[in-house]
């Protein structure tokens, strides 16, 4: 064994690499890069977890470790050989439990293995062993609509580690439970993982939950996105300081924070000393537009002004049991639109901000007016092409169609419907849905 330079304590075998692995989505005429030039190595007695906004290429990456999508360029390695079709040493668990419900826990467990040249007694024994493993025993004749969210998800789990894979694969295994549930099953993993109990020699997971990933693992990269990128790789805590909430844990939190939001901050910047793993990726045209609502939007801001006009991301996401992909796009739409600041894991309140959080509804709009205009390019950009139209009207494909040339066509979508939506309340222009057009309001 020997200890790597983020603490972990892990064999020096590598049981799998990436290698310049791109990926693009689309037809001929409009790829998308989706994930550009990602490489890792994962090793024996390795836990990893990938972190990053939605919309990263977290998942899509994933898949592709597994096998179960192809690269459009450089290539996976699965112990040392190159990856031809789906992955045998490799077994996924998915976020959602994607159980038959016409089968029993163990039947559902036992398909992990159907394909396999394991005997139908054998098989049983392994499943039987698999659910009293995760916690299943006296459940392994009850059906799915029996189960509570934790035990289906358990069962998950059952059904990748029976097969015994060398790589466990995790796509956000948690984040369809309860809070309570959640932190009971990660306790429970992690402590299966650290006794060596279950039947695999490496973990790597994708999460937006960035306690769990610092509560859970040796190493933590970080993800940018369009396209998805590694920004930077982060050694994990010490096992016994997993789960404490110390200093240790809200500062590594916090630098989590930091990176996250300022995305396009080359992360040796931000943090001295820190290991930047891919440059940051050159501007685009357009901003990108967290999606959420106004009224989501205003009720943090006057969170903020209740609390004094600051508040620690941490604190605030444990408070009101939001992850990442949940807060982050608050503070990132302050940011944006010059009400809010964020610094070293805290977001702050600018003056501009205060006046909203503490104005009357009109006022507000005029507040909010004024900053879209004077931040988001893509408002600006629509007012003023609908103020010089001979009628003021202008179809939205024409705006959806100059965005899918920097963004999916999904993404072009979102991005416009948030501007839209920002540009309504605004009252800088209007929609017509029937038309599909947006257009500016007489008078």
């Amino acid at each position: 064994m020997i200890v790597n330079d983020f603490g972990a304590r892990v064999g020096q075998r590598v049981l799998l690499s990436a290698r310049g692995v791109s990926k693009y989505f689309g037809n001929a005429k409009d790829n998308i890069l989706v994930l550009d030039n990602v490489g890792l190595d994962l090793h024996d007695g390795e836990f990893v977890a990938l972190l990053g906004p939605s919309g990263s290429g977290k998942s899509t990456f994933l898949r592709i470790l597994a096998g179960l999508i192809q690269p459009s360029s450089g290539e996976i390695f699965a112990d040392g050989a190159p990856l031809r079709g789906t992955n045998p040493q490799v077994a996924m668990v998915f976020q959602s439990f994607a159980l038959y419900p016409w089968l029993t826990v163990l039947q559902n467990v036992e398909l992990g293995l159907l394909a396999t040249r394991v005997s139908t007694e054998d098989r049983r024994e392994r499943s039987l062993r698999a659910t009293d493993m995760i916690g299943l025993d006296g459940s392994a004749d009850d059906y799915p609509k029996e189960l509570s969210g934790g035990m289906k998800q358990r069962v998950g789990f059952a059904r990748a580690l029976v097969v015994e894979p060398e790589v466990l694969l995790m796509d956000e295994p948690f984040s369809a439970l309860d809070v309570l549930t959640a932190e009971n099953l990660r306790h429970e993993m992690l402590e299966l993982w650290r006794e060596r109990k279950i039947p695999t020699r490496a973990i790597l997971m994708v999460t937006h939950n960035i306690a769990e990933a610092v509560g859970m693992a040796d190493r933590l990269l970080v993800f940018g996105a369009n396209p998805g990128r590694i920004r930077a790789e982060l050694p994990g805590l010490p096992f016994d300081a997993r789960g404490r909430r110390d200093g240790a844990q809200t500062n590594l939190v916090d630098t989590v924070y930091l990176i996250m939001t300022n995305p396009n901050e080359d992360v040796a910047r931000l943090l001295p000393g820190a290991r930047s793993v891919q440059e940051p990726v050159p501007s685009q045209p357009y901003q990108v537009l967290p999606h959420l609502s106004i009224d989501d939007l205003t009720g943090f801001l006057e969170r903020l002004q209740r609390l004094g006009g600051r508040e620690d991301l941490y604190k605030a996401a444990h408070e009101l049991q939001m992850s990442a992909d949940e807060l982050l796009p608050l503070a990132e739409a302050a940011d944006i639109l010059g009400m809010g600041d964020v610094e070293q894991g805290d977001v702050l309140l600018t003056e501009t901000g205060q006046r909203f959080a503490t104005a009357d509804v009109l006022e507000r709009k005029e507040i909010f007016r004024n900053q879209a205009l004077a931040n988001v390019a893509l408002i600006r950009q629509i007012k003023g092409e609908l103020e010089a139209a001979p009628d003021h009207r202008i179809s939205e494909e024409t705006f959806r169609t100059r965005l899918e040339r920097s963004f999916s066509p999904e993404e072009a979508r979102r991005q416009l419907d948030t501007a839209i939506d920002w540009g309504r309340y605004g009252e800088l222009f209007a929609f017509d849905d029937n038309a599909g057009e947006l257009f500016l309001e007489e008078g």
